[in-house]
C-alpha cells in the first residue's frame, strides 16, 4: 500500500496551529502543508543591515539604531509620543499615536535602540510612525539578520509569526525529504531555460539567502520567481488547452447557408441602414465558418466601442434561424440588453422573426407568455439579462449563445446558460464579445480556449476624439463651454465617479453635480441617471437624450455600456484618475459617434501623483484601445483591467501577467508540446496550482 504523502496532511498537524488559526489559515485556501510551500510572500523586509539615519529617505523601509536625544507628549488632538533619536549622521523622529506609560519610561534621553519602519516625511522632518523596536545596550548592538524576512499575505486575526512558523516547519519537512515534492516540469526544460529545481526555487522565494536582493525579488528578475510564475502559468494554459481539446469532442448543429438562407443573408446585408467595414466581412466569415461546423463554435469578438460588434452578432443570430435554431443575447446591464433588443427589433423587421425581451423586471402574465414562447419555439431570438438561465426559462431548440461585455458574467453564469442548450452530446454555438479590449498577453491565457477575432477598424467617419486633461479649477471654464456648445445645438455628459464602491454616494454624488449644472446653466435641460433609478426610469431618461429633449446628461459610470447618442459629441469626466484606463476608454466611447469633431474633458483634481499624470497623458495622446489595455495592464494588473473580477477570472498566486509578459510564448509552445510528451504531469501540475478552481475550465 503507498504511503500518504505528509505534504498532504492538514496544516493542523504543525506545532503551534490551533483550531482557530486552522479556520484562518483555510481562509487564505491554506489547508494541507503543501498549500504553505505556495504561499509565496508579498514582499521582503531588510534586516540584514543597519543604515545610517542620515542616509534614510523617504518611502524607504529600513532598520535604524541610535540615541534617545528626547521625549515627548503631546497633548494636541489625541495624545501622542514623539521620540527623536540620533546616531551621529542625523535625526528622526518616533513617532507612537498609542502608547503606555512602560513604553514612556522605556524611551528616557541617553537609551540606545534599534527601529524598524517605513520613512515618511512629517510635520518636523523624516518620521516613523509606530516601528517595532528594541532597547540594546548600545547603537553598535543593534542584532541584524542574515537573510531578508519575509512579509506573507494576512487575514484578520493572524499574525506574520504565526504564519512564518508555520512555513518554516513546511519547509523543514521539505528539506529533509525532498523527494516528497514532485518536479512536474521535465529537467531538459530546466536545463534550457536554466531554472532552479523547485524544492530549491521554493526554498529562494521563502527563505532568500545574502546572494539574492530585495529589487531583483521586486522586479522579477530571480530566476526562483521565473521558474514558478512559468510553472503557474503553465498550469493555467494546460486547463485551457484541456478544455479546447473538449469542445472539440463536443456536437454542435451546423448552420450551413444553402440557398434559402444566402438570400436571406444578403437581404439582412443589403437592409441595413449602413455599409459593413472589412473588419465586420471578415470577423463575419470566421463566424461563418465555425457554424458550418459540426462542432461548437466558441469565439471571442473584440473591438472598440462604436466597431460593430453587434451587427456582427446579429448575422450570427440569422445564420442561426435560418438553420432553424433559437437564438438568446444576454447582456450584463438592462440598459445594454434593452439597446440590443430595439437594434435587433429593427435589423429584423420584415424576417417574420419574434424577438422576445427578458429580464427580472418582466413579472406576471407578460412573463409567462415569453416562457411560452421560448418554450415552444414560437419565439426565434430572446434578449436579456442574468434572467435568462434561470430555471424557470427553457428553450425550445437553442443553437447560439450570445454573450456581450463577457467579463462581467461569473463563470457559473454562462455554464447555466449553456447547459439549457444541451441537448445529449448536442452544445449550442457560443460568440463572446467584449468593447474592453484585450492585452495580448492577457488574450494568450485567460482566452486560448477561445478563438479570437478583431473588429480593428471603425466604421468611415468616424473622427478620432480629442482628449484634454485639465485640473478641476478650471471647472467655471468648462461650464462656460458647455453653454456655448448646447447653443450650437450639440448634447453632453457629464460623468462623475467616485473612488468609493458605494453605487449611493455615487448617486449623491451625481444628485449634487445635477443640481449645481441646473443652477449654473438656466438655459440648459440638465438631466439625472444612475444605477439606483429603476430600469423604466433609466429608459426614459436615455430615451429623452438619444431624441434630444436633454441637453446635459448628468450620469455614474452606468452609461459605459449604454445607447448610442451621435449627437453628443461633449463628455467631462470628473475625477478620472480614480478609474481605470479602459473603463475611462470606454466611457469616453460614448461621444465620437457623430460625423462632427467630438471632445472629451477629464477634469482631475489636483494635485496629481506622477502615475496618474502618467496615465492620463496615455489616454490623451491615444484612442487605440489596444495600446491603452496594454499600458492598463501594466499599470494596474489583470483583475483590474477586465473590471469586476469575478468567479471564473483567473487568479494568480505568483505570476504577474505585466512583469512575466515574456514567458507565454514559451508557456504555449510548452503546453502544447506537454500535450504528447508529458500527459501524465498535467493533472498533478494544474492540481497543483488550481486545484478546485478549475471549475472555470468548463467555460
Amino acid at each position: 500500500m503507498k504511503k500518504p504523502n505528509p505534504l498532504n496532511q492538514p496544516v493542523g498537524i504543525l506545532t503551534g496551529i490551533g483550531a482557530q488559526t486552522v479556520n484562518r489559515l483555510q481562509k487564505l485556501g491554506l489547508c494541507v502543508i503543501q498549500d504553505l510551500l505556495f504561499h509565496l510572500p508579498l514582499r521582503y523586509e531588510d534586516r540584514t543591515r543597519v543604515y545610517a539615519i542620515g542616509s534614510l529617505k523617504p518611502g524607504m523601509t529600513a532598520l535604524i539604531s541610535g540615541k534617545v536625544e528626547f521625549i515627548d507628549v503631546l497633548p494636541r488632538g489625541r495624545k501622542s509620543l514623539v521620540c527623536r533619536i540620533s546616531d551621529g549622521t542625523g535625526f528622526i523622529n518616533l513617532k507612537f499615536f498609542h502608547f503606555t506609560a512602560s513604553q514612556h519610561n522605556a524611551l528616557q534621553p541617553g537609551t540606545a535602540i534599534s527601529c524598524f519602519a517605513e520613512v515618511r516625511y512629517g510635520f518636523a522632518g523624516l518620521e516613523m510612525v509606530h516601528p517595532e523596536y528594541k532597547v540594546i545596550a548600545n547603537p553598535d548592538d543593534c542584532i541584524t539578520q542574515t537573510r531578508l524576512t519575509p512579509v506573507y499575505p494576512l487575514t484578520e486575526g493572524l499574525s506574520q509569526n504565526v504564519i512564518r512558523k508555520a512555513v518554516k516547519q513546511a519547509l523543514d519537512l521539505c528539506n529533509r525529504e525532498p523527494e516528497l515534492l514532485t518536479d512536474w516540469i521535465p529537467e531538459s526544460i530546466l536545463k534550457r531555460y536554466r531554472y532552479p529545481s523547485l524544492a530549491d526555487a521554493i526554498q529562494t522565494l521563502h527563505a532568500p539567502d545574502e546572494s539574492v536582493s530585495v529589487e531583483a525579488l521586486q522586479n522579477g528578475s530571480v530566476p526562483a520567481l521565473k521558474r514558478l510564475a512559468f510553472e503557474e502559468l503553465l498550469a493555467h494554459y494546460l486547463v485551457l488547452r484541456a478544455t479546447r481539446n473538449k469542445t472539440k469532442a463536443w456536437q454542435a448543429p451546423s448552420f450551413s447557408v444553402g440557398t434559402t438562407g444566402k438570400i436571406a443573408t444578403e437581404h439582412f446585408i443589403r437592409s441595413l441602414p449602413f455599409k459593413l467595414t472589412g473588419a465586420q466581412q471578415r470577423v463575419i466569415a470566421e463566424i461563418e465558418a465555425d457554424c458550418n461546423r459540426q462542432h461548437p463554435m466558441m469565439r471571442l469578438v473584440q473591438g472598440d466601442v462604436g466597431s460593430g460588434k453587434t451587427v456582427v452578432s446579429a448575422y450570427a443570430a440569422l445564420l442561426a434561424l435560418t438553420a432553424g435554431y433559437q437564438v438568446a443575447v444576454m447582456a450584463p446591464t438592462e440598459l445594454l440588453a434593452e439597446q440590443h433588443f430595439r437594434n435587433f427589433s429593427a435589423w429584423f423587421d420584415g424576417f417574420q422573426t419574434q424577438v422576445l425581451y427578458l429580464t427580472g423586471q418582466l413579472k406576471g402574465n407578460a412573463r409567462k407568455t415569453v416562457l411560452q414562447a421560448l418554450e415552444d419555439g414560437t419565439a426565434n431570438i430572446i434578449i436579456g439579462t442574468h434572467a435568462l438561465f434561470q430555471d424557470s426559462v427553457n428553450f425550445h431548440r437553442l443553437g447560439l449563445i450570445i454573450i456581450d461585455e463577457q467579463h462581467r458574467f461569473g463563470v457559473h453564469q454562462r455554464l447555466a446558460l449553456r447547459e439549457k442548450g444541451q441537448q445529449g452530446n448536442i452544445r449550442p454555438h457560443q460568440l463572446v464579445m467584449t468593447a474592453t479590449p484585450i492585452p495580448r498577453t492577457l488574450a494568450m491565457l485567460q482566452y486560448s480556449d477561445l478563438d479570437i477575432s478583431i473588429i480593428d477598424e471603425l466604421p468611415p467617419g468616424r473622427k478620432p476624439i480629442v482628449t484634454s486633461v485639465i485640473p478641476s479649477e478650471r471647472r467655471a471654464d468648462v461650464i462656460d463651454r458647455i453653454n456655448s456648445w448646447v447653443g450650437k445645438k450639440r448634447q453632453v455628459y457629464w460623468v462623475c465617479t467616485l473612488i468609493e464602491e458605494s453605487e449611493v454616494l455615487q448617486c449623491e454624488a451625481a444628485e449634487k453635480t445635477a443640481e449645481t449644472l441646473t443652477e449654473a446653466l438656466p438655459d440648459v435641460r440638465v438631466a439625472l441617471i444612475h444605477g439606483r433609478m429603476k430600469s423604466a426610469e433609466k429608459d426614459a431618461v436615455m430615451q429623452d437624450f438619444k431624441n434630444h429633449r436633454i441637453d446635459l446628461l448628468v450620469a455614474t459610470t452606468v452609461i459605459e455600456v449604454g445607447v448610442d447618442v451621435p449627437n453628443a459629441g461633449l463628455m467631462i469626466i470628473e475625477n478620472p484618475e480614480r478609474l481605470g484606463l479602459s473603463q475611462l476608454h470606454q466611457l469616453r466611447g460614448r461621444v465620437g459617434r457623430g460625423n462632427d469633431d467630438s471632445y472629451c474633458l477629464l477634469m482631475y483634481q489636483a494635485p496629481l501623483s506622477d502615475t496618474a499624470r502618467h496615465r492620463l497623458g496615455v489616454l490623451r495622446d491615444s484612442n487605440d484601445g489596444f495600446v491603452i489595455a496594454e499600458k492598463d495592464l501594466e499599470l494596474r494588473g489583470p483583475g483590474e483591467v477586465m473590471g469586476t473580477r469575478q468567479t471564473g477570472q483567473m487568479h494568480f498566486k505568483i505570476a504577474d501577467l505585466a512583469r512575466d509578459s515574456e514567458l507565454l510564448d514559451t508557456v504555449q509552445q510548452i503546453g502544447d508540446d506537454f500535450f504528447t510528451q508529458a500527459p501524465q504531469s498535467i493533472q498533478p501540475l494544474c492540481d497543483r496550482w488550481l486545484g478546485a478552481s478549475t471549475e472555470y475550465s468548463e467555460v
